[in-house]
């Protein structure tokens, strides 16, 4: 059994990066669908407010906490902090030591132009891709359509990049189907850093927790509302769960 720590209202997998890969490639390519969400502080902030998404997280086969930073700050607090495993992480992981050549997968997102890169560097091969339009999550026939082709093209592995919280309602989507397989990975950004099209920060900056403020310098327009705004939204968050828990103790 994977060991868990529950941290507002969601429990997730207390495992380091590996043995988080590790779990996900010992699932078969013809076990039912489960998929995996790596919630942030802007996750978590929004999961607060919205009580179907927070149904969707719930209902993922495996959580990970992607946050260094709310990792640190849940144990400033006196809270259990399950280990961090960002999600660009778990999946360069799994393309370096799992996944191999016979491995049937398929990714919803990202760009055509980035396979041949992402079959080259990391053997990502063969792949069935399919790109969905802007809003397909708020057209019910276009995210009939994201949720037909996972169903119609089985794979171990289902890299979903279209972005929070679209991946994770298309995961849960896929999932109510009864009639998928394999293992659904909502990884955001991570196949962008894995084909060149996106850098990271440097190591030591994801070491201490400063992946966001490089992203945020990278793409300001784009991340300043995300960084600076909603997800320290978590801090409150994390300060009430202490107090409660502080007072039920008492």
């Amino acid at each position: 059994m994977i060991p868990a720590a529950r941290l507002l209202g969601l429990d997730f997998a207390d495992i380091a990066p590996e043995s988080a890969a590790a779990a996900i490639a010992g699932r078969g390519a013809d076990a039912a669908f489960g998929y995996v969400v790596t919630p942030n502080a802007d996750h978590l902030t929004r999961l607060a407010h919205d009580p179907a998404l927070r149904a969707i997280y719930g209902g993922a086969w495996l959580r990970l906490l992607d946050s260094r930073v709310v990792a640190g700050l849940a144990r400033l607090c006196g809270l259990p902090a399950p280990m961090a495993v960002p999600g660009s992480d778990l999946t360069a992981l799994l393309c370096a030591r799992y996944i191999r050549p016979e491995d049937r997968v398929s990714i919803v997102g990202a760009r055509a132009a980035w396979l041949p890169v992402l079959a080259a560097r990391h053997g990502l091969v063969p792949v069935a891709h399919y790109d969905p339009p802007m809003g397909f999550d708020r057209d019910p026939a276009e995210m009939a359509k994201a949720v037909a082709f996972v169903v119609a093209n089985p794979a171990r592995y289902v890299f979903l990049a279209v972005g929070s919280p679209r991946q994770e309602v298309l995961a849960a989507a896929i999932a109510a189907t009864g009639r998928a397989r394999g293992t659904g990975l909502c990884i955001g950004a991570s196949l962008a850093f894995l084909a060149g099209a996106e850098r990271r920060a440097p190591v030591w900056m994801r070491r201490h927790g400063l992946e966001w403020a490089y992203r945020l310098y990278r793409d300001p327009r784009r991340l300043a509302r995300r960084y600076l705004v909603d997800s320290p939204g978590v801090v409150p968050l994390l300060l009430r769960e202490s107090a409660a828990r502080r007072d039920g103790a008492a």
